[in-house]
Formats: C-alpha cells, sequence, structure tokens
C-alpha cells in the first residue's frame, strides 16, 4: 500500500457535476476528505451517495468542475487511481464459473496483491471448508457479499468505497465489517461510507456529510469509533494490516483459475469488480 501524502487530500471535489443523459447525478459537489479520515455520506435514496463513490471510482465521469483520488484524475488516470481503491457496492461482481476460494484469488491476484492475505481474508470471513470449494452461482446474496468483502480485506488498498456496507449482512459479519473498517482506518486508510440508515454506521466515521439532491447540503463532527463510549472497535487476535503491496481494481476480460474454465459472466467495464 502507498503511504498518502498528508499534504494532500484523499478525495477532493469541486464544483463537481455528473450527468446521466440530461438528468444530474451530482449538481455541484463540494467535499475535501484528508487521508486517513472516515467520512459518513448520509442522505436518502437517490440523494447521489452512490454517485459519488462511483465518481471517485472513475466509473462515472464529471460533465463539469473537478475531482481527484490522492492527486489523480479517475476519468483519465483510471488504472492509477484502481491500484488505490477498493468499492464495496449493491452487486458482487463474482465470477459465478469460479468457486469461493478462486474468487478472491482472482480479486486480489488481477491487483497485484499478495496472495498470503487470501487464506486469513477467507477465515475472517467464514468462508471455510466446503464452502471455499462451492461455485459462486450456489451461493446466497449474503454469501457473495462476504466474498466480496473478503477479496477487500486482503486487498487493503489505500481508499475503502463502503456503498451500504452492512447491506445483506447477518450480526456476526456486521460486527466483522465494523471491525474490518476500524482496523483499516487504524493503519491509515481512508474510508467513505454512503449510507440513508446513518445511526446503523456513524460510530465508524468521525465526519458525516448529508448528500440530497446531488449536492453536500450539511456536515457534523461524529464522535467516530475510538471515543464513543470510550471503546474502540474490538480487539482482533490477528489484526489484518497492509503488506505493501498496491491493489488494483481493473479486471481482466477473462480469469485464469486452476481447474476452472473462464465465467461467461465477467464484469463489464462500466461495473466495479469488488475489491
Amino acid at each position: 500500500m502507498a503511504l498518502p501524502n498528508p499534504s494532500t487530500p484523499a478525495v477532493s471535489f469541486q464544483n463537481a457535476v455528473a450527468l446521466s443523459g440530461r438528468f444530474p447525478l451530482l449538481a455541484g459537489v463540494d467535499l475535501e476528505v484528508a487521508p486517513g479520515e472516515a467520512v459518513l455520506i448520509e442522505g436518502p435514496n437517490g440523494a447521489g451517495k452512490t454517485s459519488l463513490l462511483r465518481v471517485c471510482a472513475g466509473l462515472v465521469s464529471l460533465a463539469s468542475g473537478q475531482v481527484s483520488v490522492f492527486g489523480l484524475d479517475p476519468a483519465h488516470q483510471r488504472n492509477q487511481v484502481r491500484r488505490r481503491i477498493g468499492m464495496l457496492s449493491h452487486a458482487s461482481h463474482l465470477y459465478d464459473d469460479l468457486t469461493v476460494r478462486e474468487n478472491v484469488r482472482f480479486g486480489v491476484r488481477a491487483a497485484g496483491a499478495a496472495l498470503d492475505r487470501v487464506g486469513p481474508a477467507c477465515d475472517r470471513l467464514g468462508l471455510v471448508g466446503r464452502l471455499l470449494r462451492t461455485p459462486a452461482s450456489k451461493l446466497s446474496a449474503g454469501q457473495r457479499r462476504r466474498v466480496a468483502l473478503a477479496i477487500l480485506a486482503a486487498r487493503w488498498p489505500d481508499l475503502w468505497l463502503l456503498d451500504e456496507p452492512h447491506a445483506g449482512l447477518d450480526a456476526s459479519t456486521r460486527q466483522t465489517l465494523d471491525e474490518l473498517v476500524g482496523e483499516a482506518r487504524a493503519s491509515g486508510v481512508t474510508v467513505l461510507l454512503a449510507s440513508h440508515e446513518s445511526e446503523v454506521v456513524e460510530s465508524l466515521a468521525t465526519r458525516a456529510v448529508t448528500v440530497i439532491g446531488g449536492r453536500v447540503t450539511a456536515e457534523r463532527v461524529l464522535l467516530g469509533p475510538q471515543t464513543r463510549s470510550g471503546v474502540g472497535p474490538s480487539p482482533l487476535a490477528t489484526p489484518m494490516l497492509p503488506t505493501g503491496v498496491p491493489g488494483s481494481l481493473g479486471v481482466p476480460a477473462t480469469p485464469v483459475a486452476s481447474g476452472s474454465s473462464a465465467a461467461s459472466s465477467a464484469p463489464k467495464e462500466s461495473a466495479v469488480h469488488v475489491a
């Protein structure tokens, strides 16, 4: 993982406008996020929260204004940006023909990250035993979400983009996710969480910005996990800290995995492979 430059914002939006046809996804967003900061993007459904994350990931281009991620332009320096970010979105974007283990290994290998983190990440998310050998096509929605989270945990990029991160997870996995976010912040990772259920995730962040109608309309300070009730994230026997290997969201068109053919349903260019 490349060390962020503390003098450069991790994320910066300046009067950012993004369109879908004539419909404004973002209508002039101004936002700056410091390296290592965890910010909750809150607001109702359709407010522009997901669009903001997708702009950061280089999946949506701006019609006007500016955006930078670690000083890079996501639209024109997409590969460089994707080496440093990971996105947990509504869709898992797994290869249905590959097993759970093969999907995690492929996601990490495609990102250029270290494969020695695959095993601990799978163990952490309860992806063990027969489940590791199960094709993704046989998984439930919650299990697919856990695989996507395992890829993110194994990659450990500089910026985590989490869209409704608790969606589809059981109570135990939600707790694991919260612990991972706490560890990521402690290691200097920047985190953006988008949610319309602020009370569920606000303990993971130290600042919240409200997005309504594609604009940032309000901001508030949160207590954050280190000070809320005087207790930080749950301690872990084996913290998953970064290995110093950069990752990437970019995914080749055809996966290569021993014992499996290439999946016929590879993610489209416009879809983020969860990392």
